[in-house]
Parts: structure tokens; sequence; C-alpha cells
């Protein structure tokens, strides 16, 4: 990686370089014009989220009429020392303006009161031309550096929003600072100003800090419900998955080969997600052996062998930001042992009662107790509860069952993995299911290798069945649907990959 080039005299500081004059006459010259600046035929398209994204934004501006409505994209998070994350907006940015993948660093989306509604404005840093020396002496916004940003006509282009540069934006906040609302996670270093300036205006920070916070929940809410070009893209994202998903089955001898499989299991996805869509939607879960009874394996440094299973969580997020969440456990060999099997096979059960809940008019509660009654019976079946299986499901004084099944069922999924997270409990676990909402079902059941209550022949397996479904009129689809479940099925696709 190139250092950062500043113009500092030599010795100023150990990263600086100095720029000669000649240089900085010599920069400027010989370069092609940018082409939307030759002809304005060639501003870009519309990116495709951009359309749906203005209809948001209408009911943004109905729900919170007269106030100033900040949404910052948020900036760079450091890695280590001046090395930074791959970056990714905020999620509530990406939503109203339909920017995607890695745009904008530091942008904020502002709806200004206006007497029709609200008029909404992108505040962002444009490109600047070849003669400023940001061109090619500021790691963070040159073009020498990050390449090629967009100007305010081309930006305007791509989202349909007016665009103003970020330094005409303080100015106009501190005038309205009575009537401001902003994502305060979105962008810590701005909210933090934009609350000196409240407190230096005299304006009651805790109150503003309630409404910013009753303005997040309302961002996440909207969410819940997923028009019909977020639907497309999540049926997208599925089937991307699903190809990874093949990549990987076709690349399991070379996982157990190679040795620390699954590391190599990681990267043949993490390759796919990158080359498919925008990268992961989550950092993937791959769990071989004892691993696949940790809910949340990600350090992936596991040996795969012939006779494990493969417990594989993972989604790929499109341009869009629009993420799969898929889990499949899988016998490395292609063939489930009988012990492994018989987990399998309660799990499955277990998701198929709760997708055959998964219908408008139950609740999203519905769908977790549906499977849980499933697994349930089946450890009271194989001896492993103290207690009767009613004693077990009952809300205050059972939950014995969590022992093997510690997590819930589902969660709303879409431009987060974990999508609509601010909403009220009313309008999450107690709500009714309604068509358009995204969620997953996913039912496990892990038996550590240290369990003695657990028969020996079952110990160190774990198995989550995990697919991602939209509510339909009638029922729901199941948007996942490109990757097998039940396990004579799941051995026939490994078969044919592998033929």
């Amino acid at each position: 990686m190139s250092e950062d080039v500043v113009e500092k005299p030599v010795g100023e500081s150990n990263r600086g370089v100095a720029f000669t004059k000649a240089f900085k006459e010599f920069i400027p010259q010989g370069w092609e014009p940018y082409p939307s600046e030759v002809d304005v035929a060639n501003l870009p398209e519309p990116l495709p989220a951009a359309r749906p994204a203005k209809q948001r934004r209408t009911a943004l501006s109905s729900a919170f009429p007269g106030e100033l409505l900040l949404i910052p994209a948020g900036p760079y998070k450091v890695r280590s020392n001046d090395t930074d994350f791959r970056y990714r907006p905020h999620t509530a940015f990406a939503y109203e303006t339909g920017l995607g993948e890695d745009r904008e660093p530091d942008a904020i989306l502002a709806l200004l009161p206006h007497s029709s509604g609200h008029k909404a404005v992108l505040y962002f840093h444009p490109r600047v031309p070849r003669t400023d020396p940001e061109f090619y002496a500021d790691a963070r916004y040159g073009e020498m550096w990050v390449g090629q940003r967009e100007s305010l006509d081309e930006m305007s282009a791509l989202t349909g929003l007016e665009t103003r540069s970020i330094d005409e934006l303080a100015d106009f906040v501190k005038a309205t600072l009575r009537t401001v609302r902003i994502v305060r996670d979105a962008d810590e270093p701005f909210t933090a100003t934009l609350d000196g300036w409240r407190a230096e205006a005299g304006v009651d920070v805790t109150a503003a800090t309630e409404k910013d916070d009753e303005f997040a929940r309302w961002l996440s809410e909207v969410r819940l419900i997923k028009d019909e070009f977020e639907l497309e893209q999540m049926r997208i994202a599925c089937e991307k998955t699903a190809a990874a998903f093949t990549a990987v089955v076709a690349d399991f001898p070379e996982a157990i080969k190679r040795g620390r499989g699954e590391r190599w299991v990681e990267g043949i996805f993490g390759l796919h997600a990158r080359h498919l869509g925008h990268g992961l939607g989550y950092d993937s879960i791959v769990a071989g052996r004892d691993h696949s009874t940790t809910l949340h394996w990600i350090r992936n440094d596991g040996e795969l062998a012939d006779g494990d299973m493969l417990l594989l969580d993972a989604g790929i997020e499109i341009e869009s930001l629009y993420t799969a969440d898929i889990t499949r456990t899988l016998p490395l060999n292609g063939k489930y042992s009988p012990a492994q099997r018989q987990v399998y096979q309660a799990v499955l059960e277990a998701q198929q009662a709760g997708i055959d809940a998964a219908k408008p008019g139950n609740k999203f509660k519905d769908v977790h107790l549906a499977a849980v009654a499933v697994i349930v019976n089946y450890l009271d079946a194989w001896g492993l509860l103290p207690v009767s299986p009613e004693e077990a499901l009952d809300p205050e004084h059972g939950g014995q069952w969590r022992r093997w099944m510690p997590h819930g069922t589902s969660h709303h999924l879409g431009i987060d993995v974990h999508d609509c997270a601010l909403a009220r409990n009313e309008n999450y676990k107690e709500a009714e299911l309604r068509p358009g909402m995204v969620l997953t079902v996913e039912p496990g059941l892990y038996f550590r290798s240290s369990d003695l209550l657990v028969p020996a022949q079952l110990r160190g397996i774990g198995v989550r069945i995990e697919d991602d479904i939209a509510i339909t009129a009638d029922g729901c689809e199941i948007l996942s649907r490109h990757l097998p479940r039940h396990p004579d099925h799941v051995e026939e696709w490994m078969q044919r990959i592998w033929s």
C-alpha cells in the first residue's frame, strides 16, 4: 500500500512528501476532460434504487412535516492506524438515497423544510479540478488515491437528488437547530458537533436526543414491509448466494486436503461474494465438528475431515446492499451418517413447521413457537428433557430446551442482515405478519461435545437450517429455494456437483 502524500516540507512529518513548484505546474497538464463536462449526454444513468428511494422520501417527508431531517452516510472507520475498513454507508442513508456499494463517505442527505413538504438535497464532497492539490495529494478524496469521484451534476444524475457541497451544510443547520433531527449513530463526530451547536443555541439536548431516537426508530420500522424493488433484490441476493454455496461444495475435497478447511471454505465463499455481488452480508460462519455447536463461530480456523458435517451460514450482499442469509449443514463426504441424519431431520421438521406458520394473520413470534414445539417433542423423545414438553414450553417456568437451541427462529432481513432492529416490540415480535415482510426461518440443535446429558453418538453435532422467506397474501415465498433442504435432496445435489 502506498503512503499518504501530503503537502508538508520534508522533515515535518515521517509521512510527509514535499511537492516542488515544477511538479505542481506539471501535474494538471495533458488529461482528457471528464466526459460529462464535454457533453451532458454523458451523465450517468440513474441508479436502479433511485426511483424507489424517491417514493420512500415522500413517506418520510409526510411523517415529519416542517422539520429538518439529516441522514448521514457516515465516515470511514479506522481498522489500523491510518488504514480503514472497507466502506459501507449507513443503512438509513442507503435506503433513502438509493446509493449502495461504497457510496458515499461523509455525505449527508438533508430533507429541508419546504412549503410543499421537503426538498431533498444530498450534501457530499464532489470531485475537484485536477488543478487542486486534492487531486494528487489527498488520500481520502484524491482521484489518484481513491479513483474518480462524481461531480455535483453526476451525483445528481445517479440519484435524482439536488446536490450541494458538504461545506455548505453547516450554516444552514445552525440556522434551524430547533427543528432538526439526525440519525445519531450514522456519523457520531458530526452528531457531537450538532449537539454542541444545540447547546450553544439553548436547545434542550436531552429532548432533542429523544426526538432523534424517535426518528431513527421510524426509519427502522418503515423497512418492515419491503417494496417490489426490495423483494426482487432479495431474490437476486439469494440466487447468487446459492451459486456460492454450490462453488463451496465443489471445493470440499480441496478444503479437506489442504488443512484449515474452514478457512478454505470461507475463502471460496468470499471469492464468489465479491465476484457475484458487492461482498459478504456479514462474516461467514464456517463451522465443522464441535465448532458447529457455537452459534456465531467466525474464527473459521478448524480442520475438516471425511465424515464431518459443515455448518455454513453465509450470505452475499449485492450492489444495492440487500443481503441473503442462508444456512446449510452439509456432509463433507456427501452422505449423512445415521446420527447426523437423526439431528438433521428433527431440525428440518422444525423449520418446516416455522415456514408453515409464516403467513398473514399469524404473529411474527408464531413462527418461533411452531418451530420450538417440534424441537421440544424431539428432545423429549430422545430423553433429554428433565420435565414434560408442556412444562418445558411454559414461558415463565420452562425453557430447558434452550440448552440445545438458545436462539430465536427468525429475524427480519433486508438491507441489514438483522433488519429493522430498532423497531418496537409491538411492531416486531408481537406484530402480525403482513405481505412484503422478509424474514429468516432458522431453527437449530447444538449438542456440544462436552454435554454429558446428550447421548455419546450425538455429541459434537450442530445443525442449523436457514432459509429466507417473503410473506405473501396467502402464505410465504421461499426466496432461497435454489438450495435443497431435505437430506436426500442434499445428498443428490452434492453428487451432481461432483459428477
